[in-house]
C-alpha cells in the first residue's frame, strides 16, 4: 500500500502552480527537441547531403530511440538515489549533446548525437511521471497530469515558429544551440527550487535482482501493461504525423510559411483536451473520459481513411479529421498514463521507465514505419491511425477485462 501523501511537504517551496509549471517544463523538453527542428529538416538534409527526403525523419527516430531506451535505466536510478540528482545528470547530458550537434560535419555524427541527447532527455521522461506520481494519486494524479499536458502541448504550438523564424534570420545549427539555452533554463530551478520527493522509505537497492523485481511487478499488472501497450500504438500515430508532417503540409498541401501555424492548431487540438479533462476527470472518472475519447478516435480515423482511399483530401477536410483525432488522443493520454502508474506507486520510478520505455520504443518503430511508408498521399497515415485504434481498443478491453466505462473504485 502506498502511504497517505503530504502534498505540502512534497511541494515544498513550490505552490501548486509552480510545480504543474516546472514538471509541464520538464516534459516539454522532449516536445521542443522535435517540433523546433521540423521547419529546418529540409536545410539539415541538403546541408550534410541527405538525398532521400525520407531519411531525414532519422534525426527524429534517433532522438526516440535514445529516449525510449535509456528510461529503463533512469527508473531504478531514480528508486535507489532519488528524483533530483539522476534529473540534473539527465539535462546536463542533453544539453551538451545539443551543443555538440552545431559542430557535426557529417550526418551519420549527428544522429549519433541526437540518440545520445534522447538517452538525456529520458532523465526528464521517468523522473517527472515518478515526482508526480509521489506527491499525488489517483484522479488527482489524472487531473495535475492533464495539466501537465495541457502546458506541454503549448510547446508544440509555439515550436515550430520558433523554429521556423531561426530560420528566417540564422541557419539551422542555432535550432540546437536554443535547445541547449531551454536545459540550462530548465535546470536552473530544478537544481534550487525542487525537493526531493521520494520517501526515503521506498528507496530501493541498485542491484540486478531488485531492477528484475520491479520490472516484474510492472510488467505482470494487467491494468499497467495493458494501458502501457494502448498509449504506444496510439503515440505510434501521432509519431507517424509528426515524421511525417512536413512532407504533408508543406510538400502536398504547400503551405510553405504557414506550416508551423497549421501543426500548432494540431498541438493545440490536444491541449485544449488536456484541459478539459482536468475539469471534467474529477467529476466523471479516467475511464468514463478516456474510453469514450478511444471509441471516438477511432470513429474520427475511419472517416478519414474511408475518404483518404476514396480520392485525395482537400487541406480544410484534412485539418478537421487530423484535429478531431488530436483531442481525443488528449483525452486518453493523460487518463491512460494515470491508471497504468496507479497500482505501482511503491514501485513508481522503475514503474514509470518500463512504461515510458515500452510506449516510446513502441510508439517510435510504429511511427517511423508509417513515415517511411509516405507516398505523397495522406492515406498511408490516416490507415495507420485507424489500424492502431483498433489495437489499443483490444488493450484496453483485455485491461479491463472486456467491460469498458466501469470505474474500479472512487479514483477511477
Amino acid at each position: 500500500m502506498t502511504k497517505p501523501i503530504d502534498h505540502t511537504a512534497a511541494l515544498s517551496g513550490l505552490s501548486k502552480t509552480q510545480f504543474i509549471a516546472l514538471m509541464a517544463m520538464l516534459m516539454s523538453i522532449n516536445a521542443i527537441s522535435i517540433d523546433i527542428m521540423l521547419p529546418g529538416l529540409q536545410e539539415i538534409g541538403a546541408s550534410l547531403g541527405v538525398a532521400d527526403e525520407n531519411d531525414r525523419q532519422y534525426i527524429i527516430s534517433a532522438y526516440l530511440f535514445g529516449l525510449g531506451f535509456a528510461q529503463l535505466g533512469f527508473g531504478p536510478l531514480s528508486d535507489r538515489f532519488g528524483r533530483k540528482a539522476p534529473l540534473l545528470g539527465g539535462l546536463a547530458l542533453y544539453g551538451v549533446c545539443a551543443l555538440a550537434i552545431v559542430f557535426v560535419p557529417t550526418f551519420t555524427t549527428l544522429l549519433i548525437f541526437r540518440f545520445v541527447q534522447g538517452v538525456g532527455a529520458a532523465a526528464t521522461r521517468v523522473v517527472t511521471v515518478s515526482i508526480v506520481r509521489d506527491v499525488y494519486g489517483g484522479r488527482q494524479m489524472a487531473e495535475i497530469m492533464s495539466l501537465v499536458m495541457m502546458v506541454f502541448m503549448i510547446v508544440p504550438v509555439v515550436a515550430p515558429s520558433i523554429g521556423q523564424v531561426i530560420m528566417i534570420f540564422a541557419e539551422w545549427h542555432m535550432i540546437f544551440v536554443v535547445i541547449a539555452l531551454f536545459a540550462l533554463a530548465i535546470s536552473i530551478p530544478v537544481a534550487l527550487s525542487l525537493r526531493e520527493t521520494l520517501d526515503p522509505a521506498y528507496r530501493r537497492a541498485f542491484t540486478a535482482s531488485v531492477i528484475l523485481e520491479g520490472f516484474r511487478i510492472v510488467l505482470t499488472n494487467r491494468l499497467a501493461l495493458f494501458y502501457t501497450l494502448a498509449t504506444s500504438v496510439l503515440l505510434g500515430g501521432l509519431f507517424g504525423f509528426v515524421n511525417s508532417a512536413q512532407q504533408i503540409l508543406v510538400g502536398i498541401y504547400g503551405l510553405g510559411i504557414w506550416f508551423p501555424a497549421v501543426f500548432a492548431a494540431f498541438a493545440g487540438m490536444m491541449a485544449l483536451a488536456s484541459f478539459t479533462n482536468s475539469r471534467l476527470v474529477q467529476r466523471f472518472g479516467m475511464r468514463a473520459l478516456s474510453h469514450a475519447a478511444l471509441l471516438g478516435y477511432g470513429l474520427a480515423s475511419l472517416a478519414w481513411m474511408s475518404l483518404s482511399l476514396a480520392g485525395p483530401l482537400p487541406l480544410a477536410l484534412f485539418v478537421v479529421l487530423q484535429s478531431a483525432a488530436m483531442f481525443q488522443f488528449g483525452l486518453m493520454a493523460a487518463n491512460f498514463n494515470a491508471m497504468a502508474m496507479e497500482p505501482l506507486g511503491h514501485v513508481a520510478g522503475t514503474a514509470s521507465s518500463v512504461l515510458g520505455f515500452t510506449q516510446t520504443i513502441g510508439g517510435a518503430f510504429i511511427g517511423a514505419m508509417i513515415g517511411q511508408a509516405f507516398d505523397g498521399t495522406v492515406t498511408p497515415l490516416a490507415v495507420g491511425f485507424f489500424t492502431l485504434s483498433v489495437f489499443a481498443l483490444a488493450f484496453v478491453l483485455i485491461a479491463e477485462g472486456g467491460k469498458l466505462f466501469r470505474p474500479h473504485n472512487p479514483a477511477g
